[in-house]
């Protein structure tokens, strides 16, 4: 009977960690200063734009910026629940190709 009581006790503490949810700073986007000349005419030339059309910074998550910034995710989460992340590109994805594009796109008129 005592391991019942026990359960029920531990029951709503259990629901609530399994109901956690990653907070919503976690999912937030980091500013990719995109200015090493290596990674701007990578990304022109994947792209077929002339290097001028490719924007300077663009906003990524944090995923894509850890991977394109060689920073650790930890470093960049934390940076953004202070309000705000940014870090250089030392290399392109394909991923950070696609925002670029996506970027460009929105400012053709």
């Amino acid at each position: 009977m005592k391991a019942f009581s026990k359960a029920w006790i531990v029951l709503p503490f259990a629901t609530a960690l399994l109901s956690y949810s990653v907070p919503t700073s976690a999912a937030g986007l980091v500013n990719v200063d995109l200015r090493n000349a290596r990674v701007l005419q990578n990304i022109a030339n994947h792209l077929s734009v002339n290097i001028s059309n490719v924007p300077i910074t663009v906003q990524v998550p944090v995923s894509v910026a850890a991977v394109v910034c060689d920073v650790n995710i930890a470093v960049l989460l934390a940076a953004i629940n202070k309000g705000g992340a940014s870090c250089y590109a030392q290399s392109t994805s394909a991923a950070l190709n696609t925002i670029v594009q996506k970027v460009i796109n929105l400012q053709i008129p």
